[in-house]
C-alpha cells in the first residue's frame, strides 16, 4: 500500500501531490474553464453538488491516506495545470485502479494529459505493484479519447450509464492496460514511438449505440 504520493517528472510536465494551498488556483482554473469542463464533470444524480475546492482536496487526501487513492496536481513549466486522480485502488487478487483527470483549456494541445497519465500509471505498475488501469472516456470527448489512443490503452468496451455526468447518466467508453503488457512502461513505449495503433480503436457497432444514446439523452 502506498505511503506517500510521489512527484513525478517528464520533460515540462509534473505530476505532484495535490495540497490544501492549491484549493484557490484550482478553484480558478474550474471557474475561468466553466465552459470547456462542465460537460464532462461528475455529478450527483441527487441533486446539486457543492462548489468547494477545500472540502473536495480533504476529502482525496482522506482517500488517499486509506490507501483508495492518488491524487495529483499536473502542473506544466511550473504552472498549475490540472488535477489527475488515481481511484478506486484495490490491492490483492485484483490489483486494478481506475484514472481520471482535467486540464485547463490554455493547456490543451501540450502534451500535459498523456504525459500525467502515463506518468502515473507506470507509477501504479511498478512502484505500488498495481496489475490494471482503466480509463472511461464519454463518447463525445474527443480529445480524451485521443490520450487514450496515444498511450495504446485497449479498448474493452461500452458501459451504458456508467457515470452521472453534467446531470445525466452518460454512457462511457472502457479501455485498460495491465502491466504485462509494458515491460519497459506506458511513457517509454510512448516517446518509442511502439504505441499499437489498433489498440483503442472502438468497433462501429459501439459507436453506433453509444451515439443512439447520446441522441436519446439529448432528447429527453
Amino acid at each position: 500500500m502506498v505511503t506517500s504520493i510521489p512527484t513525478l517528472r517528464e520533460g515540462a510536465i509534473t505530476i505532484r501531490p495535490i495540497r490544501l494551498r492549491d484549493a484557490r488556483a484550482l478553484e480558478r482554473e474550474l471557474l475561468d474553464n466553466r465552459g470547456w469542463l462542465r460537460k464532462w464533470e461528475a455529478t450527483s444524480p441527487h441533486g446539486p453538488m457543492n462548489f468547494d475546492t477545500r472540502a473536495s482536496i480533504r476529502s482525496l487526501q482522506a482517500n488517499a491516506r486509506a490507501g483508495l487513492g492518488l491524487p495529483f496536481v499536473i502542473e506544466v513549466d511550473g504552472e498549475l495545470a490540472g488535477q489527475l486522480n488515481v481511484s478506486s485502488i484495490t490491492y490483492g487478487s485484483l490489483g486494478s485502479a481506475s484514472i481520471g483527470y482535467w486540464v485547463s483549456e490554455r493547456f490543451a494541445g501540450r502534451g500535459a494529459t498523456p504525459t500525467a497519465v502515463a506518468l502515473a500509471t507506470d507509477y501504479c505498475f511498478f512502484r505500488t505493484g498495481l496489475h490494471r488501469m482503466e480509463i472511461c472516456i464519454r463518447p463525445e470527448n474527443e480529445a480524451s479519447l485521443r490520450v487514450v489512443e496515444k498511450l495504446g490503452f485497449r479498448y474493452e468496451g461500452l458501459r451504458r450509464r456508467y457515470i452521472h455526468i453534467n446531470g445525466d447518466w452518460r454512457d462511457h467508453f472502457c479501455f485498460a492496460l495491465v502491466v504485462e503488457e509494458l515491460p519497459t512502461g506506458v511513457l517509454r513505449r510512448w516517446l518509442d514511438g511502439r504505441v499499437p495503433v489498433s489498440n483503442a480503436v472502438i468497433p462501429s457497432a459501439d459507436r453506433a449505440a453509444a451515439l443512439s444514446g447520446i441522441r436519446l439523452g439529448s432528447s429527453s
